[in-house]
């Protein structure tokens, strides 16, 4: 059975009017019932701990030394982590379901305000240029500046091959490089 061997027990109940001896003094020990909070005092754990058949009254802080309730502490410990680890994951899960909303939210925003635009073509601008190329979509697209406007577009390669193939090839012309018989010569001495 979880028990103690509370100095500071014995004397506060002797203390209070009543005449323990030395034998019983030594003998009398007190029954844990259940420990209620930790904290650490002077480098030392001390466990808040319930007494068996006593009132919350006589709760007190006692130091893990005059302890012997293992078990008691063992499952006081278990349950301590356990919690913890539920407001960490709860904490996690509210930031992230917080930043989550806010994130959807903008996004769905801004795809609502893309949606109802106009894109590529379709917005009636003239092509100034081409700005780069990427297959990313499993399709060549053009990243397309347009005159008159800061936005750019991605439109797909084989609508700007037909609609402005001036601007496609000027776009290809500027990242074509020639290799002639001087540049092997001059990479081999």
């Amino acid at each position: 059975m979880p028990k103690t061997k509370d100095s500071d027990k014995d004397a506060a109940l002797a203390g209070e009017g009543g005449n323990v001896d030395a034998d019983e003094e030594q003998e009398e020990e007190y029954e844990v019932e259940k420990i209620l909070d930790k904290r650490i005092r002077g480098g030392k754990i001390e466990y808040f701990i319930k007494w068996k058949n006593y009132g919350d009254e006589d709760d007190t802080w006692e130091p893990e030394a005059n302890l012997d309730c293992e078990d008691l502490m063992k499952e006081f410990e278990r349950k301590l982590k356990e919690k913890k680890e539920k407001e960490k994951d709860k904490d996690k899960k509210r930031k992230t379901s917080d930043d989550g909303d806010k994130l959807k939210a903008k996004k769905k925003k801004m795809e609502e305000e893309d949606s109802s635009k106009p894109r590529g073509f379709a917005r009636g601008l003239q092509p100034e240029r081409i700005i780069g190329a990427t297959d990313s979509s499993g399709e060549l697209m053009f990243l397309m500046k347009w005159k008159g406007s800061d936005e750019a577009d991605l439109v797909p390669a084989r609508q700007a091959n037909i609609k402005c193939p001036q601007v496609v090839i000027k776009f290809y012309e500027e990242r074509l490089t020639w290799h002639t018989n001087d540049d092997e010569d001059k990479t081999k001495a």
